[in-house]
């Protein structure tokens, strides 16, 4: 089985992590990691985000000892519109976050369109810290919290 996700883990953490698992559970990987023009345009708060070759760097390290772990493969391509990658044909699933389930609705539309079959939409829950709010990249940027969501002491 062939598996899609993707976003901009800027920076990786335990939330990211977890889609990466689940997506790794289901079959090979492809993550679509945003380009720097497409980035700035995902963020639902304005901050920096670093450059697709220092982001790509550390998602294929993150992601190598996932993926050895489930004895699966992955490749990291990059995004340069919302919907992707995923609305290619050789994709079964899915793998998004809460907040990006209404995407799964519209690349399923675009597959359609296209005369793809629909790919089944795995939505995996969200990581919280420990203040119970969510592990965010933008929480871990402002000093919030690490990346395993301990409260940084500021």
């Amino acid at each position: 089985m062939d598996v899609a996700l993707g976003g901009t883990f800027d920076p990786v953490h335990d939330g990211h992590r977890r889609l990466f698992e689940r997506a790794f559970e289901l079959g090979d990987v492809t993550v679509g990691l945003t380009s720097d023009e497409l980035a700035p345009k995902t963020r639902a708060v304005e901050r920096r985000v670093r450059s697709f070759d220092e982001r790509k760097a550390d998602l294929e390290d993150e992601l190598a000892s996932i993926a050895a772990d489930y004895d699966r493969e992955f490749e990291v391509r990059k995004l340069t519109k919302p919907t992707g990658i995923a609305t290619e044909p050789k994709f079964d699933y899915l793998v998004v976050s809460p907040e990006t389930r209404e995407g799964g609705k519209r690349i399923n539309e675009i597959r359609r369109e296209n005369g793809h079959d629909p790919l089944e939409v795995v939505v995996v829950p969200h990581v919280l810290a420990e203040d119970d709010d969510i592990i965010s990249s933008t929480r871990i940027v402002n000093g919030e919290i690490d990346e395993h969501g301990n409260i940084v002491d500021g």
